[in-house]
């Protein structure tokens, strides 16, 4: 069985965190979310074919031609034209039942398994308090797919679409036969709806596991919250730990990394390779510093993630925040992560200001910006990629790269 993982979006909502590398190459605790895709389908998938377009030599170069011992093989699509666009991009390889996956979803091995157990063709799905912002799927006595409706105002069940599928290689006809839905699109749930209308039978694959489209910034936090809670003591603290050091509850240290003398780590915690703590930080909460990253003098930082290379100078505060790789803070950067009257933070996510649903958000910082001495950051602001500020400013307002 074939394992096609859907990768090719250019992830707008994410920005500034994708302007300079594609979405799902975007770190969860110690693997990109594309390969704890892979690691959840590892063994129902005997090959895997990535669907790739925006910056898709880089996906390439990250995961190489095989991963954890399964071929992976790639294709293009060189234009967003809808999910069943994206899965027909792969017919010149498939030739097996497959399973389709996206590359930008937190799931369990449960779910690639369940699809597996109930054959091809099947959609996955999964029950939810509120169905009417999803496709919702309606079921036959026998339980087998009877059709899905898109973002019902009287839904007939609680059952939503996980967008996760398995079919034939027959499939590719149907898709052929696919029209273009009114937004321009080619719509994997029309291609359904054609299996539907020549009698095919589509089994419905039940799943209660962990479901986190890593749409917009904040849910990379959650997501790596997930990951995070996951940790246990049991595991083993490779790098170098100086003495005075002290470490409580999950803390991982990567072989190559350093925690310096006078640090304090309250888990859950990793320390990734190459990364250096301290002297004399405070790092706590879900918070993981990456490959290469360091975290210095007198610096706290809690519940973030501080992706490959970052830095952030000494006397600084970085407060549920995610910074992008080689992110430069200079010293006494502080970041405010929560808003006075008490409200959750919002932010701007293509031009539209969205509830987060997080009362605490500091800073989202896209790759390679840097910030003046004693720069604060108001909680929620963004800051993109290549961006700057000034020694002392306080930036109250969005500074996104063109």
């Amino acid at each position: 069985m074939y394992g096609v993982v859907l990768a090719a979006g250019r992830g707008t909502r994410m920005r500034p965190l994708t302007d300079r590398q594609p979405k799902p190459l975007l770190p969860v605790g110690d693997r990109s979310l594309l390969e704890r895709v892979f690691d959840t389908a590892r063994d129902v998938v005997d090959e895997f074919v990535v669907v790739t377009g925006y910056r898709g030599e880089a996906i390439r170069e990250a995961i190489g031609e095989s991963y954890r011992d399964r071929p992976v093989h790639y294709v293009k699509q060189a234009e967003a034209l809808g999910t069943a666009h994206a899965v027909a991009q792969a017919e010149p390889v498939v030739d097996d039942d497959f399973l389709v996956l996206n590359g930008d979803v937190v799931v369990d091995a449960s779910l690639p398994r369940a699809l597996a157990d109930a054959g091809a063709p099947a959609v996955a799905a999964t029950e939810v308090p509120d169905p009417r912002a999803y496709g919702v799927l309606s079921t036959d006595d026998d339980g087998a797919l009877a059709g899905i409706v898109e973002k019902p105002a009287d839904p007939p069940t609680n059952l939503a679409n996980v967008g996760c599928y398995a079919f034939e290689p027959e499939v590719f006809d149907y898709i052929d036969r696919t029209p273009e839905s009114e937004r321009g699109e080619y719509e994997i749930t029309t291609t359904i709806d054609l299996l539907l209308g020549d009698g095919r039978r589509i089994g419905v694959a039940r799943y209660d596991g962990t479901w986190l489209d890593v749409g917009r910034p904040w849910e990379l936090l959650e997501a790596n919250e997930l990951t995070l809670a996951e940790f246990d003591d049991e595991r083993e603290r490779e790098g170098t730990v100086e003495e005075d050091v002290h470490l409580h509850g999950p803390v991982v240290v990567e072989e190559g990394a350093r925690v310096r003398s006078g640090a304090y780590i309250e888990g859950p915690a990793l320390i990734r390779e190459g990364a250096d703590v301290g002297p004399n930080a405070y790092v706590r909460g879900a918070t993981v510093v990456g490959p290469g990253a360091h975290v210095g003098h007198s610096v706290e930082v809690k519940n973030s993630v501080l992706m490959a290379d970052a830095s952030v100078g000494h006397l600084s505060y970085v407060g549920d925040s995610v910074l992008g790789r080689g992110v430069n803070f200079g010293a006494g950067t502080n970041v405010a992560n929560l808003r006075h009257d008490g409200e959750n933070v919002r932010q701007t996510v293509k031009g539209d200001r969205v509830d987060t649903g997080r009362r605490k958000l500091g800073a989202i910082v896209g790759d390679e910006a840097k910030t003046g001495i004693n720069t604060a950051l108001n909680a929620g602001v963004v800051l993109g990629a290549g961006e700057t500020t000034g020694p002392g400013e306080a930036l109250t307002r969005d500074r996104l790269s063109e």
